[in-house]
Formats: structure tokens, C-alpha cells, sequence
């Protein structure tokens, strides 16, 4: 398991910061691989989850490139209520969702 804390992180800001990386080193065509390896977490993968608490239904500008294939979950308590019983319930949820990653 990884848990990554996203301190005064915007994700805005990282994705403009690897297109001037990406300018820096004067490549002249993209591609998402270049792209992602300079993202800030292009040592780590990409979440499988995402638990969102507090009963909003945005991302708040947060891992906005490497959410793209997360399995979301909105949970309507607050982080200091949201217990043990409540991250077994979404991980029971998750183990049941058939992922294709963009596939049919």
C-alpha cells in the first residue's frame, strides 16, 4: 500500500510545471509518457482509489492526470467520523467493480 499526503499541492500548477519541464528540455513532440514522467508523482503509480469525504462530489483540483482511471467514492462524513467499517465497505465495493481502464 502507498499512501501519498498531498501538502499545499495543486494540480494545476504540476501539470504546467511539466510542460515548462517539457519546454525546458526542447522536446518537440508530447507524448503521454513524456508527459507523465514529469509529473511530480511519476515515480508512483497511478491510485486505484480515491475516497472523498465531506459529502462533495469534485476532485478540487487533485491529481487531476492520474485520476483518470481511479475508482471514485463520495462519502458523505467527514474525515474525523469516517471509520474502519466505512473504507472496508468501499474496499468490498472496489474488489467488485470490473475495470477496463478505457476498454469495452
Amino acid at each position: 500500500m502507498i499512501l501519498n499526503l498531498a501538502l499545499n499541492y495543486g494540480s494545476k500548477e504540476e501539470i504546467v510545471n511539466a510542460c515548462n519541464k517539457l519546454i525546458k528540455k526542447k522536446v518537440k513532440k508530447v507524448n503521454i509518457i513524456d508527459f507523465e514522467n514529469n509529473l511530480y508523482t511519476n515515480k508512483i503509480p497511478n491510485p486505484d482509489i480515491l475516497i472523498r469525504t465531506g459529502g462533495k462530489k469534485r476532485l478540487s483540483n487533485f491529481l487531476l492526470m492520474q485520476l483518470a482511471y481511479t475508482e471514485i467514492f463520495f462519502v458523505k462524513k467527514l474525515w474525523p467520523d469516517f471509520t474502519e467499517q466505512d473504507y472496508n465497505a468501499i474496499i468490498n465495493g472496489f474488489i467488485k467493480i470490473k475495470r477496463n481502464f478505457g476498454k469495452i
